[in-house]
């Protein structure tokens, strides 16, 4: 994790602290995302990529969740799209990395026990 007197705002150290959090949530004990992943690739693999979107996208859900979403979206959204033309612009693994960011937001807020 980056240090935090390394980053351009507390906003932007939250936001990177959450996407690595988010990654966090690929372990087996956790949500498994590794299985689809098929263990840890090299960088700029498909598979890496395709990890990468989904923790940016849950770090941007959780961003909004604690209220700094403003002043990391533009960051975050062109990392997502910097993945996504990685993917060749692959519309349904856009939707696929997205329902799992959300289960990996959900997992960290602890959403399945919230009434």
């Amino acid at each position: 994790m980056t240090d935090q007197k390394l980053c351009v705002s507390d906003e932007r150290y939250y936001e990177v602290l959450l996407h690595e959090l988010t990654h966090s949530t690929g372990h087996c004990s956790r949500l498994n995302r590794e299985k689809d992943m098929g263990g840890w690739h090299s960088f700029g693999s498909r598979e890496y990529s395709k990890e990468e979107l989904v923790a940016e996208m849950g770090a941007a859900f959780l961003c909004a969740e604690c209220g700094i979403s403003q002043t990391t979206i533009e960051d975050s959204a062109a990392y997502i799209d910097g993945w996504v033309r990685h993917l060749k612009g692959d519309a349904k693994l856009v939707v696929q990395a997205a329902g799992k960011a959300q289960k990996a937001a959900d997992y960290i807020l602890n959403a399945d026990s919230k009434e």
